[in-house]
Formats: structure tokens, sequence, C-alpha cells
């Protein structure tokens, strides 16, 4: 199918690609996870180095993996929320 292909659809193929949509072999999903890893561990570095002054850095986003939507941020636990998990961690559940 793609050897039926013009020059020009493939240069439109090249264009619009978007491999993240695509599946992909295990070694690019080690890969992925590689280069995660990575990116944190440059971000654990820079935070714990960082003097205080001038902007903090955000922290990395994940690689695009197909099939996996980029995750919402979480909403800030409320006071209740907050209280009850605190009475758990310190002995409260026995």
């Amino acid at each position: 199918m793609r050897n039926a292909m013009t020059s020009e659809e493939y240069d439109q193929q090249a264009q619009r690609g978007e491999p993240e949509k695509d599946r992909w072999s295990k070694s690019e999903q080690l890969l992925a996870s590689l280069y995660d890893a990575v990116r944190d561990l440059q971000y654990i570095t820079i935070m714990a180095n960082h003097s205080g002054k001038g902007r903090k850095p955000r922290r990395p986003t994940p690689l695009p993996r197909p099939g996996v939507t980029p995750s919402k941020g979480r909403e800030p636990m409320s006071d209740r929320a907050a209280s009850t998990l605190f009475q758990l961690i310190n002995g409260g559940a026995a």
C-alpha cells in the first residue's frame, strides 16, 4: 500500500504524522520510559540544588504514548479530606 504512494503523498504523511497515535513496539515503549525517567531525574536534580531564587522549573510531562490520554491535573484536597487523611496516617484507623 505504501509503495503505491506518490512522493507528494509521502510528504503529506510526513508533515501530518502523529506517531503517538500508532501502535508502538516494546522497544519503543521501553525507550519512552527511559526518556521519561531521565527527564524526571534531571528535574529532581535541579530541584534538589535549587537555591530558592528565581523560577522553579516545571515537572516534565511524560512522552505521549498511543492510546493514553493526557492526565488532567488533580483537584486540590478539601480540608475535611486532609484532616481525615492526617488522622489515618497518625493511627486513627485503629
